[in-house]
């Protein structure tokens, strides 16, 4: 968990730090979708969980973006080199664990630990909450494959200090021969504006994409 701490009296962001850090709900949300066409014909053509495949996509992209990678600890903020993916897993029963996985330049190291914590989902039972699903350098992923939503809202604990971000995956749907996945993105206003969740979603498209 390797990190630097950043020196916010030379930080072009520290006024924006300090007004948004002051609010009671500093996260910003936004919905949108992305055409996933390519990846799916891509991880069905490899043999990939296409599940697993996207959700790469989208942490390797937020990886590239600076931004994605700050987190606020003790009022101070940190530039973390890698950040990794707190999601869930669904059980049989309808119930959900927390699963995490290890970001990594090889997709398919990450395939076989997204796997093998799926496994370990399904071989336990609650919420699994584990040290590594609470830490702070993840982004949280949820996913709602049944839904085809155009706006979400989160659970959260407001008198608990938080700045991971809040990610979620909707219903694939058919349009004009172009898969489009749903997803939702909630950033801490203090770390990151509007051209940054831009930034990566233009990016995470462009991954798709390939």
């Amino acid at each position: 968990m390797t990190k630097t701490k950043i020196d916010l009296s030379r930080w072009n962001r520290r006024e924006h730090y300090e007004f948004f850090n002051k609010f009671e709900e500093p996260f910003f949300g936004l919905t949108t979708e992305l055409d996933c066409s390519k990846a799916y014909k891509k991880a069905k053509k490899e043999g990939y969980s296409f599940y697993v495949y996207y959700l790469y996509q989208s942490l390797k992209a937020a990886n590239e973006v600076e931004n994605f990678r700050y987190r606020i600890i003790d009022e101070d903020v940190w530039l973390f080199d890698e950040i990794h993916a707190s999601t869930i897993a669904m059980r049989e029963d309808g119930t959900f664990g927390f699963t995490f996985i290890r970001y990594s330049e090889s997709f398919d190291q990450f395939h076989q630990d997204a796997l093998a914590e799926r496994d370990a989902v399904m071989q336990s039972t609650g919420l699994r909450i584990t040290e590594n699903s609470s830490r702070i350098d993840v982004m949280h992923y949820s996913v709602l494959p049944w839904i085809k939503f155009s706006g979400l809202s989160h659970a959260r604990i407001f008198s608990r200090v938080d700045s991971m971000q809040k990610l979620t995956f909707g219903k694939i749907y058919n349009i004009d021969g172009s898969m489009m996945l749903p997803f939702s993105v909630h950033q801490h206003h203090a770390l990151a504006d509007g051209k940054h969740v831009g930034d990566y979603l233009v990016r995470f498209q462009e991954l798709l994409n390939q």
